[in-house]
């Protein structure tokens, strides 16, 4: 069996059958390559009511649909190549919009999570307001607004890359406030965001040329000795992949990998330790 797990935890998924969710591929007449199974949008997605949308005037949000279970999560790593650009631990502080402003400084990226859903990244660019990717348009809002109800995080150092000057991260924001639909270079919120505060154009649809070699290797740890090794071609279709694990939880994401494997043994037991300096 051990042949059979080496093969399956560092899957090559190039000849599956994969799509772009809007109908075009921008930029890229190469294959799009992933895991097994087609890519969806997620909480920029307008065609489900239930994610991301704000509450109107008279409207309530229900916090039992709101909640968070850091257990939920699933810790991860993005490597490109033999370097790690993006590290997630487990068990990170949330804290509520209220919180949150206290400890905001411009430039901030933050991160509004609950179980079950995508979760929604948005750039701090003061005066209690954020910039954000929402249904196919930056716009600018209130951060209360903008929580629903959710708790909140700062996340400026889970990606690995040089942040850009405050102001040059304020300014990438709001120079994008008002542009929507096909004018949009960004497939979702976090990748939106993560663009303002790094500027690199890995995060923008068809920023990468996706040939030869995948280099990109998203790592799974599901427990100490367990993890799974997925490639990609792109950091953004390790984004989407990673983001819609994190819509589904940890508990999910392990039974579609038992399912994909045939035995939740098959997954590859090793101790595996961030390489982030």
């Amino acid at each position: 069996m051990g042949n059979q797990v080496e093969k399956l935890t560092h899957l090559n998924y190039a000849e599956v059958p994969t799509s772009d969710p809007n109908g075009f591929d921008p930029d890229d007449d190469g294959p799009r390559i992933g895991v097994s199974y087609i890519f969806s949008n997620d909480d920029d997605d307008d065609h489900d009511d239930n994610l991301e949308h704000f509450p109107s005037e008279n409207h309530k949000v229900n916090p039992e649909e709101q909640k968070f279970d850091p257990q939920d999560e699933l810790e991860c790593g993005i490597f490109y190549r033999e370097e790690c650009v993006y590290e997630r631990n487990t068990g990170a502080a949330t804290y509520t919009a209220e919180s949150l402003l206290n400890k905001c400084r411009p430039g901030d990226l933050l991160e509004f999570v609950a179980t079950g859903q995508y979760p929604h990244w948005a750039v701090y660019v003061g005066d209690f307001q954020v910039v954000h990717l929402h249904r196919a348009e930056i716009k600018n809002n209130f951060l209360t607004d903008v929580s629903q109800g959710k708790k909140g995080r700062i996340v400026n150092n889970l990606y690995r890359y040089r942040a850009l000057p405050p102001e040059v991260i304020v300014r990438n924001a709001l120079d994008h406030v008002g542009s929507r639909d096909r004018e949009l270079y960004w497939r979702n919120s976090e990748c939106f965001a993560a663009w303002c505060r790094f500027g690199k154009r890995e995060f923008k649809i068809g920023g990468e040329i996706r040939i030869g070699k995948q280099p990109y290797r998203l790592k799974l740890v599901f427990s100490e000795k367990k993890n799974h090794v997925l490639e990609f071609q792109s950091l953004e279709d390790v984004i989407m992949e990673k983001r819609r694990n994190d819509q589904i939880g940890k508990d999910a994401v392990t039974q579609e990998m038992a399912n994909h494997l045939n035995s939740t043994h098959e997954i590859k037991e090793e101790h595996f330790e961030f390489n982030c300096p």
